[in-house]
């Protein structure tokens, strides 16, 4: 009863963006769908915009608390829940092609993000968002790496507003760029997968392209390559514990009650079990469980993963300042481009060494 007495409006309010901002992103307006935006996206901006009409509602007393929990713990158990839409095994069969050029994005994508922190002197916890969210799975990566590396509202804010620009270029220009350039159905499957952040752009641009291309296939593939990508989230969040650990007993870290307990993601590790249960469930002779199973009940969790992270960029959107973030916001954006632009040419590059480029599902 304490819990939801000192929690439960907050909660409630960020409920009620996430709800309006699954509602917005269901819409088209003038032929353009704001599902390419996104209910994250379209959830931060709204909190963003309270925050800046009303600046001292999302600190008043009986919201603040609800609010901070949702920016923190909601967020790591939508990423807890989003391990039940992953099975293992598909992903081993169908994704595994992929994995060369998975592993080259994501590490020209980290490389580029820690060189431009150094040359343009970002907030590190800003330019690791960026460049794990760039490289993985854009607010899913951002999700699961903001508490591991305890990251302000604000450094998610500017990391989400990054790759939302990039995940909209990537939608609009990919579909036709990688037609013209003479991708085959596969090779556009690996590139959306690869070089595109977000799971609704990956969605969006597989879908234009099965039109240009006057076939089906490529948005099943692209998906699977994208769920794979996805996976990057343990070892990064992993290593990111670890190093933080090794860098708090160099600076005495015993002395301050740091410990390695307290920034070890254990939300991960649920997120392992959820993909195992559904990997183990897959294994299971076809039944009307397994069937409500991979069918209604992983759909049901797959939305529920994206509704709690638009609660959580709510909340997010409400303890952020929107005047700096628009002025901060230069050297984030270069960086985010520079990270797409690597990722979009080592993804064409290591295809063409691979022979993926040309092949066809």
């Amino acid at each position: 009863m304490t819990f939801v007495k000192k929690n439960g409006l907050g909660i409630l309010l960020c409920a009620a963006i996430a709800a309006a901002a699954t509602a917005l992103s269901g819409l088209s307006i003038g032929g353009f769908s704001l599902n390419l935006i996104g209910a994250p996206v379209i959830s931060i901006l709204a909190g963003m915009i309270i925050s800046l009409a009303a600046p001292k509602f999302a600190k008043h007393e009986l919201v603040s608390d609800g609010v901070k929990f949702s920016s923190k713990k909601i967020l790591q158990w939508a990423v807890i829940i989003l391990g039940f839409s992953l099975n293992l095994g598909t992903i081993a069969q169908v994704g595994g092609k992929s994995l060369p050029v998975i592993i080259c994005t994501i590490a020209i994508s980290l490389i580029v993000a820690f060189v431009m922190m150094k040359l343009l002197k970002i907030n590190p916890k800003t330019a690791t968002l960026i460049g794990v969210g760039s490289s993985i799975c854009g607010g899913s990566a951002i999700a699961a790496t903001a508490p591991v590396i305890e990251a302000e509202d604000d450094d998610v804010a500017q990391s989400i507003s990054v790759i939302f620009l990039f995940n909209i270029l990537a939608a609009l220009i990919f579909p036709t760029f990688g037609h013209a350039i003479g991708l085959g159905t596969e090779g556009f499957a690996v590139f959306a997968g690869t070089a595109v952040n977000d799971t609704s752009s990956v969605t969006a641009a597989a879908s234009t392209a099965e039109s240009i291309y006057g076939t089906t296939g490529i948005l099943s593939a692209a998906v699977t390559v994208k769920l794979t990508r996805t996976l990057a989230i343990i070892p990064i969040t992993l290593a990111l514990a670890f190093y933080r650990t090794r860098k708090a007993k160099k600076e005495g870290g015993k002395a301050s009650g740091f410990s390695f307990k307290k920034v070890f993601p254990w939300f991960i590790l649920y997120f392992i079990g959820a993909a195992v249960i559904t990997t183990v469930i897959g294994l299971l002779p076809e039944s009307g469980f397994t069937a409500f199973y991979n069918g209604t009940f992983v759909k049901f969790m797959t939305w529920l993963a994206k509704f709690f992270i638009a609660m959580a960029m709510g909340a997010i959107g409400l303890n952020t300042n929107i005047v700096k973030l628009v002025k901060n916001g230069g050297k984030p954006i270069l960086m985010g481009g520079c990270c797409w632009v690597a990722i979009t040419a080592m993804s064409i590059g290591v295809q063409l060494l691979t022979g993926i480029f040309y092949t066809n599902i």
